[in-house]
């Protein structure tokens, strides 16, 4: 289900995915294909750690990624969930063959 609402987003993000929900900062972005499909690899990362566990290792990850990188945005921008997003976001099939867990190959270090 998607929303949209500018409250409910954090100031510098146009989404925030939260099972079995979508919110959205803007109506437009509900037309941006690649946006939907970037937040419904996030739908897909939360089912497969059964929610709650997916967020306590979002947080831990990017606490992590803070220390080691020093900088908010390219710490949530390694985060292994949000790498494999944007690196997929763009193919629009990927979730039909997409391998389970794969967000763990996004775990390596590759600066963005």
């Amino acid at each position: 289900m998607i929303f949209v609402s500018k409250y409910l987003v954090p100031k510098g993000y146009l989404g925030l995915t939260f099972f079995p929900f979508v919110f959205l900062k803007k109506k437009a972005l509900k037309q941006d294909a690649v946006f939907i499909n970037h937040e419904r690899i996030h739908l897909k990362q939360q089912l497969e750690l059964l929610v709650i566990p997916f967020y306590f290792w979002y947080v831990v990850e990017f606490v992590f990624r803070l220390f080691q990188y020093k900088k908010w945005h390219l710490a949530y921008r390694n985060i292994s969930f949000e790498r494999e997003a944007y690196l997929q976001e763009k193919k629009l099939e990927y979730l039909k063959n997409r391998p389970f867990w794969a967000f763990l190959k996004y775990l390596r270090r590759h600066d963005f």
